[in-house]
């Protein structure tokens, strides 16, 4: 096979072997004819397991954590280990705490160590967390659990849109759009297994205690298949060796201030914020504001579940524009249309139209959200990519814990929905503001995947 190939590439360039190789790798492997088995099979099958790979694991592994959250963990809490809504409260509050710590050092160890070793750190935590729910006898030993099921996922998902963005640089809108969708999949099936296992056992009448644990077997045995999705996507060469073992705080803290430093990269993070501030407000504030319009639950899960519909189909969409146009114009688009939907949708009163309003929320989060994961991966050299997509990641999880904080004093104080809405609204005009401002200086650099 690499007779074959490196006879093509001495017609295409005359120099030494290594540029030769690179600059085939980099450009020329689509040109090529692909009458070639061994070429074709090396270099177009292998690629697409490697996503499927990757993105069956993003499903099971988000599935896993959302199962033994929603619907079980409340009732868990309460009638299982007799905990009251304090403590469900301090265990909702910890939960997004790793993402929010952990996701920015997972980043740089990215760099630093490479692939391979933090992804099998995920799948440790993935596997064993499940079994840590069936063996505690009080709702506090749930707070440090849920905090090390949330390390899992604020490991998986900055090292494995860093593996993306490398692996597909010429197309890595397509492929992080698809694997996201693949993760909401994941987290929207979850809370309807999870409840029908607890119905199901209940019908047949075991104690209450019994029914919520065999959801705890269920996100194990979803977990397992994980290690060998892994095996095979890590074996040979990893996507991401690392740039060196050695860690230093050195190294750390200048990440850190390189992250801060760029004013295009914190201002793209500020606009992911701001979409999830808007993000928490709708989902916390939205199910009373619907109530209060005296619609039933169905029609209020119908509301969320054409969003989560509308935002899984779309991705892969977007993620495709975002290959082909100038993704600063797709992010500024995106969050305006999630600011404006969350705004008229405090005013609206009729279902239809809130429904609708939900839905452009959806595309508006899938068409910016796909944008500022790509444009990072085009503004950051390779080095540095895994911290700056760990950064993205945690400031996320700010913006969806502060979100309904904020809204929520504001609603109660003043009691309107409206202001507590349009709190997220003017975050987000405001963030669009300075991203535009701090973006469009500038030229996006033209890179080839290394």
């Amino acid at each position: 096979c690499h007779h074959s190939i490196r006879s093509k590439l001495r017609g295409i360039y005359p120099k030494g072997l290594k540029f030769i190789w690179t600059k085939f790798m980099s450009k020329n492997l689509r040109s090529l004819p692909l009458t070639d088995p061994c070429l074709r099979r090396d270099k177009i099958t292998k690629t697409d397991f490697y996503f499927i790979y990757i993105a069956i694991i993003g499903f099971l592994g988000i599935f896993s954590t959302t199962i033994s959250k929603s619907p079980v963990l409340p009732l868990f809490v309460k009638d299982g280990l007799g905990g009251s809504d304090a403590i469900l409260g301090l265990i909702a509050f910890f939960s997004p705490m790793a993402g929010m710590l952990f996701s920015f050092p997972i980043g740089f160890l990215m760099d630093k160590l490479g692939f391979k070793k933090l992804i099998w750190t995920s799948v440790a935590i993935f596997v064993a967390s499940p079994l840590l729910y069936m063996s505690v006898t009080n709702a506090w030993m749930l707070i440090p659990v849920r905090f090390l099921h949330g390390l899992a996922t604020a490991i998986l998902i900055p090292i494995v849109t860093t593996a993306i963005s490398i692996k597909y640089f010429a197309n890595k809108g397509q492929k992080l759009g698809t694997f996201s969708s693949a993760t909401l999949i994941g987290r929207t099936i979850a809370p309807i297994v999870g409840g029908f296992i607890i119905s199901m056992v209940a019908a047949q009448h075991y104690p209450a205690l019994f029914s919520y644990k065999a959801v705890y077997i269920m996100a194990f045995l979803a977990a397992l298949p994980i290690i060998p999705l892994t095996i095979m996507l890590t074996r040979g060469d990893s996507v991401k060796a690392g740039n060196g073992n050695h860690l230093t705080w050195a190294d750390f803290i200048a990440a850190l201030k390189k992250f801060i430093g760029d004013h295009r990269m914190l201002t793209t993070a500020l606009v992911e914020m701001a979409i999830y501030f808007c993000y928490g407000i709708l989902e916390t504030f939205l199910p009373g504001y619907l109530k209060g319009l005296h619609l039933d639950a169905k029609a209020i899960g119908l509301v969320f579940s054409i969003q989560i519909i509308s935002i899984a189909l779309s991705k892969p969409l977007f993620g495709k524009m975002a290959d082909n146009i100038d993704k600063r114009f797709q992010i500024i688009a995106g969050i305006i249309v999630v600011g404006l939907s969350l705004f008229l949708t405090s005013f609206f009163v009729s279902y239809w139209l809130i429904a609708l309003m939900s839905i452009f929320f959806g595309l508006g989060i899938a068409l910016a959200t796909v944008a500022t994961a790509t444009y990072i991966a085009d503004i950051t050299d390779k080095a540095s990519l895994g911290s700056s997509m760990g950064a993205l990641s945690s400031i996320m999880d700010v913006g969806q814990s502060t979100g309904p904080l904020i809204a929520g004093a504001l609603i109660t104080y003043y009691g309107s929905n409206a202001l507590g809405f349009s709190i997220g609204t003017a975050l987000c005009l405001l963030s669009a503001t300075l991203f535009a401002i701090f973006n469009f200086r500038r030229a996006i650099p033209t890179k080839t995947a290394n």
